[in-house]
């Protein structure tokens, strides 16, 4: 544990306070694990409470409750430290305990399987700094712990073979124990290893048939997916609206970039740190035209040297003995399934099931198989080895294998970079502070969807959390789901006039406008000069002048905001055509009405038919309208109709089958087609812009760079 937190420590350069202070990555995906922090530190990621982030989405706050926060224990339990050492620190010590965990779990895990003790610490760092987590960073916190693996394993190898397993043995502790651990975690890990589980009860079942196995992995299964539903629960205890867009776009194209490719696993990263294997990547870079997370599945020259011994056991064995090791059934199945062409893509082409498509990830057990393995056998060759001998190899293992898979970076430069932007956004949110009372909100442009948007122009996705990082008093617009009706008034209104914008944003209590010039194809110029033109020449500026706030004349008795047209739920195509989002199915809208009692409006609703058809408009489960359409848009107009408070679900429904249409490399089952909705307010309240289909286009997420954005 000392060795793996001195390993650490020594790479990133943290030897002092200050350096402390410092996170290791401050862009990007980055922004959004720290953005985790920070609501954990203020008690808002509690299990089966609704996760309302209150100082985000402002004036609703964010609703997070569709998008999951992996590790949330985890998080809860640094979010504790943030108030005692600071947010930057908490991470920091939350990327050091995720190689002090793994590398413990891993010797425990050795020893369990009666490795020696050296063997088993040369492993353990080995598999605490495998390349396939390290290099992820704070970028992918999640993904980076791992110490639930080869607990994990050792819990499907005592299920499938163990002879002398029993309920009041140790070793259904380790069974039991891992299987909470992993239903807590990383959802993509506890996946994997539920069907490796799955295949241990299979192998069982097939073969001796012993009782305990069976119930014991049974209840293993049952409490890692009981341990999941728990800390996950606020999906479907507080989602109030079921049936909008998901948050995170998946589809069959992305379960091929970024499956497992094998090959990858045996290619040294382009900017290894020794040049002579940096060639084979850079020449991968240069030749390869499908690549998702590359590189991030390497094995390191230790694993790849292990894989390879492992094959020639294998067909030794498949030679001798007529079978097969369970390493390699465990490492088959999870190549078959993960693998591009694999399993993966079966399921995800037939059976719709895209969900966790970036099974590249699968690497990490492949490289906990190959290094148990590695070890179990270096502690039987070594067995008559004097101990200094013996530890005097590990140590050699350990360190050329360790120091092989750590990055080459310019420590120095980054943290120097990253000091000067900290030092920024922490004078800037004093500053904000000082100038604003404590609960003031700010509306922030441009406006982003979250997650997992391609920003305007030079802005990078997630950085609309600095000011929030940076502050502990303020609200920000920023952080509310995209595709919501809760959120729908953001988009409405920044197409508006910039003088009704600023408007409507001081009648609804705003106190500021917060600009990121950086998304902004002129830096903002024209509109700081139209600020400057209605009298708004006042300016807060971080030091760079990037991030710009232009306080307001908020209403003291303000109104909650209002959207201007309905939002698209499931059941929609999700890009346009021509102007006409195209319906498939049963399709729904959806209408945030925030005040506490009934509200009337007037609904304007402009619908085509793909054919004759006709269709029905349901709110919450009741009929309201029934009409008939035809290729030619027709118009649906409610008058003074009464909304509920809170979300108002609305669904068109047709009898009649939908037909494929479109261009030949979009054929799409259409039905009926949105062309226009508008929600008019009656007198008194602010009339709304009208919007149209193309303002609410999913945008897909990033997916250049190493680290790009894949959750």
């Amino acid at each position: 544990m000392l060795a793996a937190a001195l390993i650490w420590v020594a790479h990133f350069d943290r030897w002092t306070v200050e350096s402390w202070r410092l996170p290791t990555d401050y862009t990007g995906d980055a922004h959004e694990t720290l953005a985790r922090l920070k609501a954990a530190s203020e008690g808002e990621l509690v299990p089966l409470r609704s996760q309302v982030i209150s100082r985000l989405g402002a004036p609703f706050g964010a609703h997070w409750n569709a998008y999951p926060t992996p590790d949330k224990p985890l998080m809860m339990t640094l979010g504790t430290l943030v108030p005692l050492v600071g947010l930057h620190a908490t991470a920091n010590l939350g990327l050091l305990l995720a190689q002090i965990t793994a590398a413990l779990a891993f010797y425990l895990a050795a020893r369990w399987l009666r490795c020696r003790w050296e063997w088993a610490a040369a492993g353990a760092l080995l598999f605490a700094y495998t390349y396939h987590t390290f290099h992820r960073g704070l970028a992918h916190f999640s993904l980076i712990f791992t110490w639930t693996v080869p607990l994990g394993l050792v819990a499907v190898w005592l299920i499938a073979r163990s002879q002398r397993l029993e309920w009041r043995r140790p070793g259904t502790a380790v069974v039991l124990g891992a299987a909470v651990a992993l239903g807590i975690s990383n959802p993509y890990n506890l996946f994997f290893w539920l069907q490796l589980m799955g295949w241990a009860l299979v192998l069982q079942a097939a073969g001796s048939r012993r009782k305990p196995n069976l119930q014991i992995g049974g209840a293993a299964i049952a409490l890692a997916l009981g341990s999941f539903a728990i800390v996950h629960a606020e999906g479907w205890l507080h989602n109030d609206d079921p049936s909008a867009l998901p948050l995170l776009t998946r589809n069959y194209s992305g379960t091929e970039r970024y499956a497992l490719k094998p090959v990858e696993m045996v290619i040294p990263p382009a900017y290894h740190r020794w040049d002579w294997l940096a060639f084979f990547g850079n020449r991968y870079s240069r030749w390869s035209e499908w690549r998702g997370e590359p590189f991030l599945p390497y094995l390191g020259l230790v694993g790849v040297a292990g894989a390879v011994w492992l094959a020639i056991a294998t067909l030794r064995t498949i030679v001798r003995r007529r079978a097969l090791p369970g390493q390699m059934l465990s490492v088959g199945w999870i190549v078959t399934y993960s693998a591009l062409g694999g399993v993966t893509n079966l399921v995800a082409l037939f059976a719709g099931f895209q969900l966790f498509r970036a099974t590249n990830r699968a690497a990490i057990f492949i490289s906990a198989i190959i290094l148990f393995f590695v070890v179990v056998r270096l502690s039987r060759l070594t067995a008559r080895w004097p101990g200094t001998l013996r530890t005097g190899a590990a140590i050699l293992l350990a360190g050329i294998g360790v120091f092989e898979q750590l990055p080459r970076t310019d420590t120095r430069t980054d943290q120097a970079t990253i000091a000067l932007a900290v030092a920024a956004d922490a004078a800037f949110g004093r500053t904000l502070e000082s100038e604003f009372p404590r609960g003031a909100m700010i509306f922030q442009l441009p406006v982003l969807g979250f997650p997992e948007v391609v920003p305007p122009h030079r802005l990078v996705d997630y950085e609309h959390f600095r000011p929030y990082l940076a502050t502990s008093t303020l609200s920000f617009s920023y952080g509310s789901p995209k595709h919501r009706a809760r959120s729908r008034w953001q988009r409405d209104l920044e197409g508006l006039p910039l003088a009704e914008s600023i408007r409507r944003l001081e009648s609804h209590g705003f106190a500021a406008l917060y600009l990121n010039r950086k998304g902004f194809q002129d830096d903002a110029n024209q509109m700081l000069r139209d600020l400057d033109e209605l009298g708004y020449r006042r300016r807060i500026q971080s030091t760079g002048g990037n991030q710009v706030v232009i306080p307001l004349r908020p209403n003291p008795h303000p109104t909650p905001p209002l959207a201007g047209s309905l939002t698209i739920g499931s059941g929609w195509h999700l890009r346009p055509d021509a102007g006409i989002r195209w319906g498939y199915a049963d399709a729904a809208l959806s209408f945030f009405n925030p005040h506490s009692h009934p509200a009337p409006v007037d609904i304007n609703i402009e619908l085509v038919g793909v054919t004759s058809r006709d269709v029905t408009l349901e709110h919450e489960g009741n009929a309201i309208r029934r009409v008939t359409l035809e290729t030619t848009p027709t118009r649906l107009i409610l008058p003074n109709f009464e909304l509920r408070p809170g979300i108002n679900r609305f669904r068109i429904h047709c009898d009649t089958s939908p037909i494929r249409e479109g261009a030949d490399s979009n054929r799409q089952l259409r039905s009926f087609g949105l062309k226009e909705s508008r929600v008019s307010s009656p007198a008194g309240l602010p009339p709304k812009g009208t919007t149209t289909p193309d303002d609410d286009v999913t945008t897909p997420a990033r997916t250049s760079g190493t680290h790009a954005s894949v959750k």
